[in-house]
């Protein structure tokens, strides 16, 4: 490898002078070589010196005269030029055109202007890193489309604009981190197809266009870094429907995020699946409680409180793409309608057509029916007469087409107090049945047979004495009537207690008086009495006989 200090190069005419006069002087001796336009002259060199040969090249190059130079205070290594911490302000006014590397950082460079590397048409990598730089003027990087590596870190760059990377198509690493940033203007990366790793951290980013680095335009990309930011809230949407490889290098760690949990359950099924994002820096995602600067927790450690106190653990994720053709959503929800094709390319075109709202290209966005760049359709807010037929329609460059048809339901959620209620309305009704069902099992009144039975009395006659002391009528009266039209009375009961006087014969004997001639069911006079009969009166089923 050829390096060499820049330095000033003798003219060649002068060059001539010094080697006639050369030959003239010098004894013979060890032989000096001395280039001159391409030849070589062999001179003798001074006495004492030691044997060997002293090449000195003064050659020329393709450009002409001073084309190789190397500009003062770099160092050049074949084809890698460091101008590294030289103090410089302005770029060096001439630069080898076969540099492929270039390193201007640690200097002092404010801007770039239009052409600065115009001839520098084999450059692939250029480092500015660690200048001030605050502008990059429109056409900078004219005829740098071979560039892979471009480092403009911990400079001063305060947005990043549409006209910085225009002419960049092969640019593969673009390093932005540490600046001042704190706008990146939709359409600024647009043009990078080729794009692999892009480092965005450490600025002070609000909100960044997800949608401008979809799959279909952005097919390389896997690294995408905006950690230690100033992002309160992510568009999730967006978000989801980012290719899984680009998630998976999708570094959201460090910014002032709003704890909630559509958020939290992202981050969650991120660290679920294994994604190195979330896994190499679990401990440094956080978020903001109610959004208070001072309230930061991190939610990796912290589960419990969120899963309680925002109850994010019974959050339902909201209704994303999905690859079917039909879709249930709820009334407020946000559906996004995915264009599945088998056409692959950077130039696809897509098409919807919608039940109630005609047909749309991306990047259309009508309030209802917002359309993404990688040819996603959003219902931002679903009601039920969004429900219906959705038709997408793909073309690539060559006119070929695909079609997709997803039918959308809309279905409206019922309040949550109201289906408490129901739900406790029969929960209570099922618990009063099957206390009913065992009340009837085991509880019911006992039957005769699990009375416990009076004992038996002993047969005496004194017991068949005092078995007339009462008389119970039976509630069923007689048939019997007298008189026409006449009929007994079924709430007649009539019980006679006949005080015992004395015992004649083994009979008893009631007291002289005691009873009076009684009326029964309306008939005087019916009832005799007899001295030596027990006087007993007892309706029953069985009729009388005088």
């Amino acid at each position: 490898m050829l390096c060499s200090q820049g330095v000033a190069v003798v003219p060649l005419v002068l060059n001539s002078v010094f080697t006639v006069l050369l030959l003239l002087q010098q004894p013979a001796g060890v032989v000096a070589e001395v280039g001159i336009s391409g030849t070589e002259i062999s001179v003798p060199a001074e006495d004492g010196a030691s044997e060997g040969e002293i090449v000195a090249e003064a050659g020329n190059t393709e450009s002409g005269v001073g084309g190789s130079n190397c500009p003062k205070g770099c160092l050049c290594c074949s084809d890698i030029l460091s101008c590294a911490n030289q103090g410089l302000t302005a770029l060096p006014v001439e630069l080898p055109a076969y540099t492929t590397t270039l390193d201007l950082s640690h200097n002092h460079l404010t801007e770039l202007k239009e052409g600065s590397f115009t001839t520098l048409h084999r450059l692939e990598s250029l480092r500015l890193a660690h200048n001030k730089l605050r502008y990059i003027e429109p056409g900078t990087f004219q005829n740098s489309s071979a560039l892979r590596q471009l480092d403009l870190s911990s400079n001063r760059l305060d947005k990043v604009e549409v006209h910085y990377f225009l002419e960049l198509t092969g640019l593969e690493e673009l390093l932005l981190f540490n600046n001042r940033i704190v706008h990146v203007e939709s359409k600024a990366l647009a043009v990078l197809g080729n794009l692999r790793r892009a480092y965005i951290s450490h600025n002070r980013l609000t909100d960044f266009p997800f949608f401008s680095v979809q799959g279909h335009s952005h097919p390389f990309l896997a690294t995408l870094d905006l950690s230690s930011n100033s992002m309160s809230k992510l568009p999730l949407v967006e978000i989801e429907t980012l290719p899984v490889a680009l998630k998976r290098g999708l570094y959201l760690h460090n910014n002032t995020l709003i704890c909630e949990c559509e958020m939290y359950n992202m981050f969650r099924s991120w660290e679920r699946k294994g994604y190195p994002s979330v896994r190499d820096f679990r401990e440094d995602h956080t978020c903001l409680v109610y959004g208070e600067r001072k309230a930061s927790i991190k939610f990796f450690q912290h589960r419990r409180f969120l899963e309680v106190n925002l109850n994010c653990s019974s959050m339902a994720a909201p209704v994303l793409a999905e690859p079917e053709s039909s879709l249930l959503a709820y009334v407020g929800e946000a559906v996004v309608l995915d264009c599945h094709t088998t056409l692959r390319g950077q130039h696809l075109t897509h098409l919807w057509v919608s039940p109630h709202h005609g047909a749309g290209a991306p990047p259309e966005n009508n309030g209802t029916l917002r359309m993404h760049a990688n040819g996603s359709l959003e219902i931002v807010s679903a009601h039920v007469e969004d429900s219906g037929i959705y038709w997408c329609k793909v073309f690539d460059a060559t006119k070929r087409n695909e079609s997709w048809e997803v039918n959308v339901t809309v279905l409206t959620r019922f309040d949550d107090a109201e289906a408490f209620n129901t739900g406790f309305t029969t929960l209570i009704g099922c618990v009063t049945t099957l206390v009913l069902v065992v009340m009837y099992l085991y509880l019911t009144p006992c039957r005769c047979w699990c009375r416990r039975r009076p004992p038996r009395p002993v047969h005496s006659p004194a017991n068949d004495q005092c078995s007339a002391q009462s008389s119970i009528l039976s509630p069923t009266p007689p048939a019997t009537t007298e008189g026409p039209g006449r009929k007994v009375s079924n709430n007649k009961h009539v019980v006679f207690l006949e005080p015992i006087k004395e015992v004649q014969n083994g009979r008893l004997r009631a007291a002289a008086g005691a009873l009076p001639p009684v009326s029964v069911l309306g008939h005087p006079g019916r009832l005799k009495r007899s001295d030596t009969d027990s006087v007993t009166s007892v309706f029953s089923d069985s009729p009388t006989v005088p």
